[in-house]
């Protein structure tokens, strides 16, 4: 599939990482009518999501598989951020994909203190994700930085759990690299395209998401 035919109505976009910036984007192109499960979150490995989504996101961010890291993000609300307050980082080792956002640092409070409302919106926003996924006709899913291999899992993945027709566009960062470059990976599911590794390029998405758009009653 090539950028050409992944163009055109979807009920529904969804971000599956690896990081902040396709829900960022999709949001300033007014492109995104939800929030998922993934959206403010790092997921670098898309086996990891792969796995994640196999397993209808069960055990996942459990507080018994959920530790702190090094380093501190912008706390924030939906991706609005916050200003003044920080947030950690907060690991979930069974999945290896951290909340970067979530959990703001209060004085004298352990990082787990917000912990039970964390939970309840991510549990609202699983659930927000598989209604999409089984009542849309047609979904667009989004990842930045995927392999072949894992793009082939993916699309095996999705065909198992998503009911209506479904494209997936894969961003492939490349150091160095300028301009867009489409790569014909054969699958008839997937568009990959090779990008700078820039993650928030307003050209670079402005141009890849170009022609896509929400069907009316989405927007």
């Amino acid at each position: 599939m090539n950028l050409k035919e992944i163009k055109g109505l979807y009920d529904v976009i969804i971000s599956l990482g690896s990081a902040c910036n396709p829900a960022m984007e999709l949001k300033r192109l007014n492109l995104r009518t939800f929030a998922g499960p993934l959206d403010w979150s790092v997921a670098l490995s898309l086996s990891d999501v792969n796995r994640l989504l196999k397993n209808k996101f069960n055990g996942f961010m459990e507080l018994e598989n959920m530790q702190l890291i090094d380093g501190t993000f912008a706390f924030s609300n939906d991706g609005v951020l916050i200003e003044g307050v920080e947030s950690y980082l907060i690991e979930d080792t069974h999945y290896n994909i951290i909340s970067v956002h979530d959990f703001p640092i209060i004085p004298n409070q352990h990082w787990s203190a917000t912990y039970v409302s964390y939970k309840e919106k991510l549990t609202y926003r699983i659930d927000r994700f598989f209604e999409k996924i089984t009542s849309s006709q047609s979904i667009l899913f989004i990842r930045w930085a995927a392999t072949y291999e894992q793009a082939v899992e993916l699309q095996s993945t999705l065909e198992g759990i998503v009911k209506g027709q479904f494209n997936i566009l894969i961003l492939c960062p490349e150091e160095g690299f300028k301009g867009v470059s489409e790569i014909d990976w054969g699958l008839d599911k997937v568009c990959a395209v090779k990008v700078p590794r820039i993650p928030n390029d307003p050209g670079t998405w402005n141009y890849v998401l170009e022609g896509i758009t929400l069907t009316p009653r989405k927007q």
